[in-house]
């Protein structure tokens, strides 16, 4: 099965994308197509690997060393192989290796607190000096808005009209005799939460799992007088209710079997004239589950939703949906940038981590970029109330 899967399999991939590829022992398998690159693998180990989990094997023979690009880089190689394989799922024996190993990844997810901070900790607690390599200036982990042509080359634009959309989306009133308090869920290294109270006026509770999240945040906010609060705490354990709760790009690590759990304590939290947003990465198509190479290196328990899977939770609560908006390209747009960014200073990034992190980090940035360019995966924006009248029911106040 597995000489019958490196033959066809992988010979049509190479026939069909064009790329060349050149067998352990120095046999070409396929010569390249003019123009395209050859990968060279020095092992056979990643090959028997590809045909159980595409994605790990390919990811974990670059960052070895068993995966040699000719003719091009590693984004040169792996478009190519992505377009072939939106074209044509895999219908062989990875599938059965991701049911299998379902209960592996399963174990893995937020349903326990402490493995929900083990996760963050894994990936954003790898220092703040290496995140400050690529991300904008505000810091920035999410994705962009670039909400017009001239903000393809400015990363810190499309960042802050990002936050300025979803603010709007939040309907603050400014005519409140007391500030309106907001929940921030995931607030990262605090750019929202200080935007939120700087300039509209709101008193911002922002938590996460991140120790280094928090100790940049709080050191942002230091002497600043404004009404935030950073604090390292698990939603699940939030008391108080909030005018606003705003969650970005953290939805996606709660795990799908605390997507009902989430959405109720969204509606404990939310006063009954509330407005919550959830911003998070979404599937247009049926999810196999956690990426295994994502989920091994990058975000363990990380878990990529369908909107019908998000709306099955929400409609057991109490919560309406006012809005629902899918961003389309802007997070290949956003990675491109974090990509870009991150081979520009490479080198800096060598002196924190080793070669093999580096190549792991390359070839997730490259192979998201991708994804978002190429397959089912977009952004979505849920505008949530609890009661109706709390947003205006047209959308003109976005773009006015």
């Amino acid at each position: 099965m597995i000489a019958y899967w490196i033959k066809k399999r992988l010979r049509d991939a190479a026939e069909t994308s064009g790329l060349g590829v050149l067998l352990p022992n120095k046999q070409p398998l396929i010569t390249p197509a003019k123009g395209q690159a050859t990968i060279e693998f020095t092992s056979w180990k990643p090959l028997r690997a590809i045909a159980f989990k595409p994605s790990l094997a390919l990811g974990e023979a670059y960052a070895n060393g068993q995966m040699i690009i000719h003719d091009g880089d590693l984004y040169d190689a792996l478009k190519p192989l992505m377009l072939y394989a939106t074209a044509k799922p895999d219908i062989g024996m990875s599938q059965w290796t991701a049911l299998l190993s379902k209960p592996i990844m399963l174990m893995k997810d937020g349903r326990w607190k402490t493995q929900s901070a083990h996760n963050i900790h894994v990936h954003y607690d790898l220092g703040n000096a290496f995140y400050r390599l690529f991300l904008d200036q505000d810091m920035q982990y999410s994705c962009a808005y670039f909400s017009n042509p001239d903000m393809a080359s400015d990363l810190t634009a499309a960042q802050q009209a990002k936050k300025a959309h979803i603010i709007k989306k939040l309907c603050l009133n400014p005519h409140k005799d007391s500030p309106q308090t907001v929940l921030d869920i995931g607030c990262g290294w605090g750019g929202m939460a200080e935007t939120l109270a700087k300039d509209h006026g709101a008193k911002v509770t922002g938590i996460t799992l991140s120790h280094q999240q928090v100790a940049l945040a709080k050191q942002r906010l230091a002497g600043s007088d404004l009404p935030v609060e950073i604090a390292l705490q698990d939603y699940r354990d939030v008391t108080e209710t909030y005018d606003r709760i705003v969650s970005v790009g953290m939805f996606e690590h709660v795990g799908r079997r605390q997507f009902p759990t989430y959405f109720q304590i969204v509606d404990r939290l939310l006063n009954n004239d509330g407005v919550a947003l959830i911003h998070t990465i979404g599937n247009t198509k049926t999810s196999r589950g956690q990426n295994p190479f994502i989920s091994k290196y990058i975000f363990p328990g990380g878990y990529i939703p369908k909107l019908s899977e998000i709306m099955a939770a929400v409609e057991h609560t109490n919560l309406k949906v006012t809005d629902i908006e899918v961003w389309h390209d802007h997070y290949a747009k956003t990675l491109r940038h974090w990509r870009q960014g991150f081979m520009a200073r490479r080198d800096e990034a060598l002196t924190m981590f080793d070669e093999r992190f580096c190549r792991l980090w390359e070839f997730y940035l490259v192979g998201c970029e991708l994804a978002f360019s190429h397959s089912n995966l977009v952004v979505y924006q849920l505008q949530l109330t609890r009661s109706k009248g709390v947003v205006p029911i047209t959308r003109d106040y976005l773009y006015s």
